[in-house]
């Protein structure tokens, strides 16, 4: 009897940077091993889309258009190069606007792409269908997504193959054209009993000849039964990785997949050999970036505390840049109850942020004390309808903290009516600082808004790429060096240091610096210091983060409650408010700048 050849995406470069990285990837990097996968035999891959859109303006200060060409241009004309959309969110974590949605796909099929994995993280049917009409009439490979998780054990309502029957059916009863069909558990929590029911089911109602692909990740370590369980019941493709972005928080390699389906009746097709050898030049090119360790482990909590692979590493690395990671046990455990009573919505983007934002809040400000806006929303409707009716309580104090009602209006008509959300609003914005109009441009300002308009000005810088930098051996028995040259370690981390003049090499970074007898900056180490005399009031920061936006000056009279600065808080816009009517004395911070709790922001005087 003839094997059944197995189909794979090759997900190494878009979702496996987003689950080890956090997507913090320089293209230069990485792509010789997009070149050596492609010279495996390997023809279709994940090339973009998701975080693989932000990720090159929030981090890398690099074009995502130019990356998808990039990839077209290695590959080749033939090869199969996937995007991630999120519905009407597409590629951002709010909703867009109709005409933005229709760009978004007009865009991708300009640079190259070919098929478009769309899906609702509340399997909401009505967020999928103007986006996947959007995707065909481009042009495009529309793959339409039931997305999966297991609830927390205990729970009950949802995510279950008679829910999982009940999505498929309403997407097949509103006519949504599609190419293929993906069942993607972003958080690998799904059982393989459940996975293979569910996909059996699938197969039944879907017309002879279907595509049928299912998605998972490691994390909670029975992605390799799940896969099996998914060909099993009928399943044509799955999705797997490259090392050393595989296994853990990522989808399984190629490798061990391939020998898990030894002896079986299936079979990858793939030249191991090849495969290896296209491993070996992309952990050469890796080498050098720092590996998470929660990025290579298996995760007990997850079944408890579905995070994605993809959203866990993200979170991680954000926790890292505000110093916070020592509390990541208390997020991830804290995470359990916001599922429990947000509605069930399917732990991936934008979710499955919403999700770890009010985790997050709940650990730092007290439960229930600061509503995540995304969560607060999600759960009064504005993202659609959740699989089940939120914890009323939640919703009470949603609408409260807020000040919004709950809603069943769709979310296509609440975001067409928002002025701001339009291409006309992100034109404008683009004129005002005098910026080409282009659609690309247009389309990054919808996705990406103040870190977006701040790399089309030029004023962007890569940051958050972690590597591990070579450092300076340090001189055995003195702190001195005739070279100039010193290894200082803070905190355990080493730090080789060379002064020359008024400038300092730190780990092969330049700094202009200059040095004076005494200490008269006794304060420094604690954050920003500012001396207020009794009739000033200093702003403080709340919580780690970095500033987005200022929106006032120096000089301006504001009132009590009035917003002085915006900072980014996890991807949370988060306002920095007026606690006092007053004169703005001073400002202490510049946009983009990193701040730490207790940092003086501003003088109110």
């Amino acid at each position: 009897m003839a094997k059944k050849h197995v189909k794979f995406m090759c997900t190494a470069f878009r979702d496996g940077f987003q689950s080890v990285y956090g997507t913090r990837v320089l293209p230069d990097d990485f792509f010789p091993a997009v070149e050596a996968a492609k010279n495996a035999g390997i023809t279709y891959f994940e090339a973009g889309g998701g975080a693989m859109f932000q990720a090159p303006v929030f981090y890398m200060n690099s074009d995502p258009y130019k990356l998808m060409q990039r990839f077209r241009d290695v590959c080749g004309p033939d090869a199969n190069l996937q995007t991630l959309a999120r519905g009407v969110n597409i590629v951002a974590l709010d909703s867009a606007s109709s005409d933005v949605i229709k760009l978004h796909a007009k865009l991708f099929k300009k640079y190259g792409m070919t098929t478009i994995r769309n899906f609702d993280a509340l399997n909401d049917v009505n967020n999928l269908i103007f986006s996947g009409k959007c995707i065909v009439e481009a042009g495009l490979k529309h793959q339409v997504v039931v997305t999966m998780m297991s609830l927390p054990p205990g729970c009950v309502g949802a995510h279950d193959p008679d829910f999982y029957e009940k999505t498929l059916r309403g997407i097949l009863d509103a006519g949504i054209p599609y190419d293929s069909v993906c069942f993607k558990d972003a958080s690998g929590t799904s059982t393989p009993a459940v996975v293979h029911e569910t996909i059996k089911r699938a197969r039944k109602m879907l017309p002879e000849g279907t595509h049928i692909q299912f998605h998972s990740h490691e994390t909670a370590g029975c992605c390799v039964m799940a896969y099996k369980a998914a060909l099993d019941a009928g399943a044509d493709a799955i999705d797997l990785s490259l090392s050393p972005v595989s296994g853990g928080t990522c989808q399984p390699d190629v490798i061990v997949m391939w020998h898990a389906l030894r002896g079986s009746d299936y079979d990858l097709d793939v030249d191991i050999d090849k495969v290896r050898e296209a491993e070996q030049i992309f952990r050469e090119c890796m080498k050098d970036y720092m590996m998470p360790a929660e990025a290579l482990a298996v995760e007990p909590m997850i079944p408890w505390s579905p995070m994605p692979g993809g959203a866990l590493t993200a979170n991680t690395q954000m926790l890292r840049d505000n110093n916070l990671m020592p509390r990541y046990g208390e997020m991830i455990e804290a995470m359990s109850e916001v599922v429990k009573k947000g509605g069930f919505g399917t732990s991936v983007t934008p979710v499955s942020q919403f999700y770890f934002q009010q985790a997050f809040n709940n650990v730092l400000f007290g439960p229930w004390k600061k509503m995540a806006p995304g969560y607060g929303k999600m759960v009064l409707g504005y993202f659609g309808k959740t699989p089940v009716a939120p914890d009323a309580e939640i919703v009470k104090i949603a609408s409260e903290q807020l000040n919004l009602k709950p809603t069943t209006e769709s979310v296509l008509a609440i975001t067409d009516r928002d002025d701001k959300k339009s291409i006309a609003a992100c034109e404008k914005i683009l004129k005002e600082n005098k910026l080409p109009v282009t659609d690309e441009n247009v389309f990054i300002i919808a996705a990406c808004a103040d870190k977006g308009l701040l790399f089309l000005k030029g004023e962007a810088k890569v940051n958050g790429v972690r590597k591990n930098e070579p450092v300076t051996a340090a001189a055995p028995t003195s702190a001195k060096s005739s070279s100039g040259g010193y290894t200082v370690t803070v905190n355990g981390k080493a730090y080789g240091i060379e002064i020359k003049g008024d400038k300092a090499m730190v780990n092969g970074k330049e700094y202009a610096i200059s040095v004076a007898d005494g200490i008269a900056a006794h304060h420094a180490a604690q954050g920003h210091a500012h001396a207020a005399s009794g009739k000033e009031t200093e702003v403080k920061a709340a919580v780690p983060g970095a500033v987005l936006r200022l929106s006032v000056s120096e000089g301006a009279t504001v009132a009590e409650g009035d917003e002085l600065i915006v900072m980014d808080v996890m991807k949370m816009e988060t306002p920095i408010k007026a606690p006092c009517a007053g004169t703005v004395k001073s400002i202490l911070v510049s946009q983009t700048e990193k701040v730490n709790t207790g940092d003086v922001l501003v003088v109110i005087g």
